[in-house]
């Protein structure tokens, strides 16, 4: 068995709920600094006080900010840095927002938001932290993609190619942060039981539902500790469940076979009506 570290300040995007929070729970008890990056400053307010719950209250931080404001994303960094008393030594970009629906049913506006959060979003808090870690030769950036970050899936033409631009975004940055000693990970979960799925799940088409299946939702615990542990093992690939692992790892051959099952799927649901 590998030995845990103590990892320093973490810093957590989307740190109020689901996986964001799950995961600035494990790092608490693992006795790192941890500070909170959200919008709603209620649930940031409730979250940094159940971490202090297990953790010394003056390890934990939380700041108010759309990640899609870069200025505000910065301003944020720089004043939990200087609360913490250090700065940034591992960065988890998990805030995100998923709108499914058809292709040609969907605004304009829903596009550019899932770019606006989830792509740059990203972008901006990685701007921040990273010039700082490559002056300091160390440290540990995660971004949370998809499960749709891996494949196109029905109903995601707006979601889908912004965590596609998530995945491509991280896999550059490997290859130009490896040789400046930091670690670079993407995590490709699945459904996840989070506010954030109860809220998509409002909008998804009868199609989407079809191809989804019966899949359970995996908790958010689960994908916490896959990001720990993905921290500890300096891994890239960071997968929670065996069909992602096997997705991100033989997606050449399996995509197809899931297309064809996924279009049969589809053919049903629109021979008993695309609206059942």
């Amino acid at each position: 068995m590998r030995e845990t570290r103590t990892l320093g300040h973490v810093m957590v995007t989307g740190g109020s709920s689901g996986i964001g929070l799950a995961t600035a729970r494990l790092l608490a008890q693992r006795g790192a600094k941890v500070s909170l990056i959200a919008r709603g400053e209620e649930r940031l307010a409730a979250a940094a006080k159940e971490l202090s719950a297990v953790a010394r209250p003056a390890d934990v931080a939380a700041r108010p900010a759309d990640v899609a404001d870069r200025e505000a994303v910065t301003r944020a960094v720089a004043e939990l840095e200087e609360e913490q008393g250090q700065p940034c030594d591992v960065l988890i970009s998990s805030a995100g927002l998923a709108r499914p629906g058809r292709f040609l049913e969907l605004s304009d506006e829903v596009f550019r938001q899932m770019i606006d959060v989830d792509y740059f979003g990203t972008l901006h808090v990685l701007r921040a932290v990273v010039p700082g870690m490559v002056e300091r030769g160390r440290g540990s950036v995660v971004a949370v993609s998809s499960a749709a970050g891996l494949l196109g899936i029905y109903g995601y033409s707006a979601y889908g190619p912004a965590k596609f631009a998530v995945r491509g975004l991280m896999e550059s940055l490997r290859a130009e942060l490896t040789p400046c000693g930091i670690h670079v990970g993407v995590v490709f979960p699945p459904d996840v039981d989070t506010p954030q799925l109860a809220e998509e799940n409002r909008w998804k088409p009868a199609e989407t539902r079809a191809v989804g299946g019966t899949i359970k939702p995996i908790p958010a615990q689960q994908v916490a500790q896959a990001i720990v542990k993905g921290i500890d093992r300096r891994r890239f690939l960071i997968c929670p469940d065996l069909g992602t692992r096997a997705l991100s790892r033989f997606g050449s051959v399996l995509t197809p076979l899931l297309n064809r099952e996924f279009d049969r799927r589809v053919r049903a649901v629109r021979k008993s009506g695309p609206n059942s």
